[in-house]
């Protein structure tokens, strides 16, 4: 069963019209576990195995995710389990196995009412060998491989020859979720990308300054995407925002990174790591980066563009000075894959920590999004003053 799609039903989605994932249950154990999810109607979909971790893959058309995330909490063969929002036609499931583990059956039920539909995933344990021809043999030519694919890059409105254009990218979205608040359980997605709005409204009032989003709703792009977005619509600064958890949870305040072959501490590095498994989390295969990519980030980056981002990192915490809390040595660096663009000038900000309830309070303070807006903006203009004395 390398990979199964099963035909829409008559009374299937149409456009704007999402399925409904209103139930779910899972129940096994370390041997075999089985997962039903109650949809309003029956759901096409299709089944793909990954390596590396070893990751099973449910693709479905748009769906709204409706039960409790409790009722779907891993266990048995699987360690963890994500769902949600690809783009605006697909959503994915991402089930994290245990081990090497196949389907023995994935098929789509009429319940026992006759007003719905379920689909009934039934795992099992194989051997290493036997999940590897899975990934082999199977196809991804079906329309699950649409999440797979990069989709229209969005451009700046009205970008004039001349223009200074900055992508602003919301971290996280759709099936990836980020982090959870404290309090509220606000999802960073949700954080990030209303800061992002926020931001790239602000920096769209200056003059010869065209500010787009990379993403402009609730969808997951993969990091390379990000990057791809940023090149294609020739930025000359790419910002990316989060808003991570800690587990110590006293920690609060702002942080910008820069990108870096060697992590500047263990916080930096552990952060790195947990934003560079997002494609991970989203079911994205796992490209094999060039040696000497996987070897030296740094080389990747013109040492002009790193000199540069550095700049603007300096100006933003500049601009944040007796403004906003930053945590210690607040300019930070790691290999983030996010920052990899070789021509343009990058930094990823962490606005705050969602893991402390007095940030989470601010993170969501509309009054406060502004002005962080109007911080970053000033230091944005900064840069580009400072860039352009020099010749940029």
């Amino acid at each position: 069963m390398a990979a199964s799609l099963l035909p829409v039903a008559a009374s299937s989605v149409e456009a704007g019209d999402p399925l409904l994932a209103y139930g779910a249950r899972i129940v096994g154990d370390d041997a075999r576990t089985r997962i039903v999810i109650d949809f309003d109607r029956e759901p096409r979909f299709s089944v793909h195995y990954i390596a590396n971790p070893e990751r099973i893959v449910v693709d479905l058309p748009a769906t709204a995710f409706g039960f409790p995330a409790k009722d779907l909490a891993a266990r048995g063969l699987f360690k963890d389990i994500r769902y949600g929002k690809m783009d605006e036609e697909s959503a994915r499931i991402v089930l994290t196995t245990a081990g090497p583990v196949k389907l023995a059956l994935a098929k789509v039920q009429a319940d026992e009412a006759g007003k719905g539909h379920r689909l009934v995933l039934d795992a099992e344990m194989i051997d290493k060998r036997a999940f590897a021809e899975l990934v082999k043999t199977q196809s991804w030519s079906d329309r699950g491989d649409a999440a797979q694919t990069t989709s229209a890059i969005p451009a700046p409105e009205k970008a004039a020859p001349g223009d200074f254009v900055i992508a602003v990218d919301a971290g996280h979205g759709g099936i990836d979720t980020g982090a959870i608040g404290v309090d509220t359980k606000t999802e960073e997605k949700q954080v990030t990308l209303a800061f992002a709005k926020a931001l790239t409204e602000r920096l769209n009032k200056e003059p010869g300054i065209k500010a787009f989003l990379t993403r402009e709703d609730d969808e997951f792009l993969s990091l390379s995407q990000r990057v791809l977005i940023a090149r294609q619509n020739h930025a000359g600064l790419f910002i990316s925002l989060h808003a991570d958890t800690l587990k110590q949870k006293d920690i609060r305040g702002a942080t910008v990174y820069t990108i870096s072959d060697k992590a500047s501490d263990k916080l930096a590095a552990d952060l790195a790591e947990r934003e560079n498994l997002s494609d991970q989390i989203a079911g994205k295969e796992t490209v094999a980066e060039p040696p000497e990519v996987a070897d030296i980030l740094l080389d990747l980056t013109r040492r002009e563009t790193q000199a540069f981002s550095i700049s603007l990192a300096e100006s933003v915490l500049n601009s944040f000075k007796d403004q906003v809390g930053t945590i210690n040595n607040p300019h930070r660096h790691a290999g983030f894959r996010v920052l990899q663009a070789p021509d343009v000038p990058s930094i990823l900000l962490e606005i705050g920590f969602l893991s402390n309830a007095e940030d989470e309070k601010l993170l969501l303070d509309e009054a406060w999004r502004g002005k962080i807006a109007g911080l970053l903006t000033d230091a944005v203009k900064r840069y580009r003053a400072a860039v352009m004395a020099n010749g940029g």
